[in-house]
This record gives structure tokens, sequence and C-alpha cells, in this order.
């Protein structure tokens, strides 16, 4: 089956992540002095920033993730559209220093209406928005969360034998067992994920299964498996938000658990394994902070519609391309990864994980998980 590129996550340090401190708008304030003392000197105000294209990323093939290169573009006001840009950025500032004076927080779809307020200097979409954030976070060396924006939805839920520390918004420090002290739906993570808000006490977990759709959730739940194999269920909600990708990179570093990912067998649900495991193209400036390089894949693989005769459907034209594109796609260079997606192509077949359904309720927990995961190794 396809296997990570790492076998473990090299460790964050100060030089190669962002950081979260308090200090976190410190550079934004910075960024606003440079454009005044150029004002101020009759200067036309710019500021150079890592240009972020695929011409500019490098795939790290001994870390296993993405990282930005070293090209740098310039943002000026010498022309219409820079000049805009630059308006919006410190608009943006201004906004984000006004909520941290505020003790407030924002969502970016409220961010984006915010800015019909800026006059001529407000979004068009949120879409740009959200690119002008990014930016900030590469300009400044930090996070969105440290700007106190994130985005509508919190991140994934965890279900097993987790106890940790959550300090609430108001301040008060509860502990709560992501088994025992929750409802069925789980542990429900929040968009900030850092020690400063959650804390691992203790944890009897061998090893954590990521999960695409929460049916599959449901039904590891239901049958127990999470406490005869002393695992952690953690519901990806699909392309995994990035305080899921945090919290399962704070997990192996800090509780040295294996991850293994459970998804749909298809070329968008391979993708999502790869965000998990190696970053995304779009966050590669965060890649040391989200991506888990050890995280492997367990399935479902092409080999699986074959091994377990899994109920399927014919893979369309966008699929086609999807898989195509991914034999070009580093995240995907190994030997394993490009003979299951040739085999897909070859057999023209995709099966969502609850095809497994096909042989009873129990299957997938008595039958194809065991077998995946002592193969695996990880029983």
């Amino acid at each position: 089956m396809p296997r990570s590129r790492a076998r473990a996550p090299p460790k964050t340090t100060d030089e190669d992540a962002p950081r979260v401190r308090a200090d976190a708008l410190k550079p934004t304030l910075a960024l606003a002095q440079s454009i005044y003392e150029q004002l101020d000197h009759g200067e036309i105000p710019r500021m150079r920033l890592p240009l972020r294209t695929k011409q500019n990323l490098t795939f790290l093939e001994r870390e296993g993730v993405w990282k930005l290169g070293r090209q740098m573009g310039t943002r000026s006001a010498r022309k219409l559209d820079g000049a805009l840009m630059l308006l919006r950025t410190f608009y943006l500032v201004d906004f984000i220093n006004e909520m941290a004076r505020d003790r407030k927080t924002s969502t970016l779809r409220e961010l984006y209406y915010i800015s019909e307020a800026w006059e001529e200097a407000k979004f068009h979409s949120e879409d740009e928005s959200n690119l002008l954030i990014e930016d900030l976070e590469v300009l400044c060396e930090r996070l969105r969360e440290d700007f106190r924006l994130h985005p509508e939805e919190n991140g994934a839920s965890v279900i097993g034998d987790l106890t940790i520390r959550e300090k609430n918004r108001k301040g008060v420090v509860k502990t709560i067992n992501c088994r025992d002290d929750v409802g069925d739906g789980g542990y429900a993570l929040p968009f900030n994920v850092e020690k400063e808000k959650i804390q691992f006490v203790s944890t009897k977990a061998k090893f954590v299964i990521a999960i695409e759709c929460g049916g599959m959730v449901d039904r590891l739940a239901e049958n127990g498996f999470d406490e005869q194999y002393n695992a952690i269920l953690v519901h990806l909600k699909g392309q995994p938000a990035r305080s899921t990708r945090r919290f399962l990179r704070r997990v192996t570093e800090e509780l040295k658990l294996p991850i293994v990912v459970f998804t749909d067998g298809d070329p968008w649900s391979f993708r999502i394994y790869a965000s998990v495991a190696y970053g995304a193209i779009k966050t590669a400036h965060l890649s040391s902070y989200l991506a888990t390089p050890a995280a492997e894949f367990l399935g479902v693989t092409a080999s699986d519609i074959e091994n377990y005769d899994l109920p399927s459907d014919k893979l369309s034209e966008q699929d086609i391309r999807a898989l195509q594109a991914e034999l070009t796609d580093p995240r995907f260079a190994t030997a394993e990864w490009r003979a299951e997606i040739e085999l897909m192509l070859k057999n023209g077949k995709k099966a969502e994980q609850q095809s497994l359904a096909k042989y009873g309720l129990n299957y997938v927990t008595e039958h194809y998980l065991p077998e995946k995961l002592t193969e695996m190794g990880v029983l």
C-alpha cells in the first residue's frame, strides 16, 4: 500500500516555523512603520515578500513537505493595482490591531464584509481577502490565528482516550476526556489548538486513525473500535481544516503516536491524505507547522477495490485528469503510490469507504481495519 515518504517529522524550531506568542502583532506594526517612513522620505511605498507561485515552490524530499523558495516580489504603489493592495493591507493591519485591543476575533467571512466600509479598498470576493491574509502571514512570519482571524467552521471531532485541558473563552481551564466526557459527536477542535488553548494531559491510545467521512467515524465508534484497539478517531470532515492538521502534528510530536489516514478511494481523497502528510501548495509557508510527514495512508486503495471486491463507480473525466496530475506530483512519487494510481486508471474504478458495508456493519472493524493495520505494523 502507499507509504509516506518520511518516517518521522522533523522537529519544529523557532527558525523554521511561525511563532505563536504574545508579541504576534509587532510585525504588523513594524510593517506599517516601514511604509510610513518611506512616505515620510518622499518615496513611493513598497514592500517585498516571497512569491507564492508554483514556480517558487520546492518539495523537500528529506522532510517530505512543500516550502516556499527564495524568489521575491515587490508590491509597490507605483501602479494602481499595487497601490490598492497596499491600501487594503493597512486597512487589514488596522483592523487586526483593533480586534486585539478590544479582545475580539473575526471569521474570515466577517472580515470580507467588514471591508465594505473601506470604500475603494473593499474586497470584491472572499478569495481576495483570504489571499491577502496569507500574504500577511508570510510577511510577518505569524499565523492568521495570531491575527485573531479564523474560518467559520472549527476543526475535526475527536473520539478516544485522550485527556486534555482546554481554556475556554472566560479563561477557565477544564479537563476533558475525548471519549468519556463528550457526546456522540466527540470533542470538537476549536480553531486555535495551540498550547495556550489546549494541553495534552494523558492517553492510553496506541495510534490515531484520521477518517474522511462522518459516517465511517460513527461506525467505528458504535462498534467500539477505539476502545478495543486503543485508538483515537479523528473525523477530518473532508479536506481537513488547518486546526485539524495542526492537532495531528502536535499529537505526533508530543504524544509520539503513529497516524494513519483512512479515506475514500478516489483522487480527491488521495489529496486529503497528501495535505495531512506533506502540506498543501496553498499553505506551503506553513508546512513545517501543519504537515505530518510520518502519517501513512491506510486506504481505500485501488488494490483494495480489487482485493475486497468493493462496489465501485466509474471514474469521471475529471477524476482521470486528477489522477494523471498526481502521477507528476512529488507527493505521490513513491513506487507504491505510482502503482496504485496507475491501477486505478487502468481499472477506471473508484470506491467509498462505506462500500465495505457490503459485507455487513461489523466488517470494517472486525476484518478490514485489523488486516490493514496489522500489515502496516500498527497493530
